[in-house]
């Protein structure tokens, strides 16, 4: 009984900080100002995967931050969602504009779900809107995405080979391309390394949202976004601002060298 109630007890106060080991704080005052403290940025890939749209980190992927990622997605410490969710929202809010935003979360492979007993990314998005609101803007979150094949484990693949296993990989759930809408859809993910997943996210998004398009009666709006698209150039990156397809990217952390466009 007393290992029972201890168990739970840590799944709300957990023993030790997700950051440091600091005992009894979700997060250390130090660690989560490595989480939030800085002003999110862009990021970007090197090699660039075509059709990544921009992308949005709270902050680089290491020391704690990346403890912080790990004890929440692989230790089950269920209490960090709520700064990994503040977190994001920052890096959701650099991406620009005030309107409504639709957060779509890249889904886990259903395995992994299973064995981590929660779908990291999904909680965080959640805990992400809740903060958004709270500060003003019209957020909510839409599980709409779903993997329609199995995928091999990333662990260990490079970029080439996370875009082939990636590819096609995900699709969106029947019913769900009316909640995409024609607003702002932001693609949201504990981590991104190569960009694989998100461009393949993104597609599936594009995808969906150009057939309900068809059969929605959106041709014109649906024409002027496929039009933005073929104007990009070889980056693939979605000009949000410029008429794009209104599809954004936010995680909470990035590799250190994906923040090097920002010192241009």
């Amino acid at each position: 009984m007393r290992g029972w109630w201890q168990d739970l007890t840590d799944l709300v106060l957990p023993a030790e900080c997700g950051g440091c080991g600091r005992s009894r704080a979700v997060l250390c005052p130090e660690c989560r100002a490595a989480l939030t403290g800085a002003v999110p940025c862009r990021v970007r890939p090197v090699p660039e995967p075509a059709g990544l749209p921009v992308v949005h980190a709270a902050a680089p992927y290491e020391d704690a931050v990346r403890a912080t990622l790990i004890a929440h997605k692989e230790r089950g410490a269920l209490a960090l969602a709520g700064p990994l969710g503040t977190a994001l929202a920052g890096a959701v809010r650099a991406g620009g504009g005030d309107g409504p935003v639709l957060l779509v979360p890249v889904p886990s492979a259903r395995r992994a779900v299973r064995a981590r007993g929660h779908d990291p990314a999904r909680r965080i998005a959640l805990a992400a809107a809740g903060e958004l609101r709270r500060t003003g803007t019209s957020a909510r979150v839409a599980g709409v995405l779903r993997q329609r094949r199995a995928v091999a484990d990333q662990s260990g693949l490079d970029s080439r080979q996370r875009l082939g296993n990636l590819a096609g990989a995900l699709e969106v759930a029947a019913g769900g391309a009316r909640l995409l809408g024609g607003g702002v859809v932001v693609l949201v993910d504990d981590l991104m390394t190569t960009g694989a997943s998100l461009a393949e996210a993104a597609r599936a998004v594009r995808e969906a949202r150009d057939g309900w398009a068809a059969v929605s009666g959106e041709f014109d709006a649906r024409r002027m976004a496929k039009e933005a698209r073929r104007t990009q150039g070889e980056t693939g990156m979605v000009d949000v601002d410029g008429g794009g397809d209104m599809i954004r990217a936010a995680v909470v952390a990035a590799p250190p060298d994906s923040f090097q466009i920002n010192r241009n």
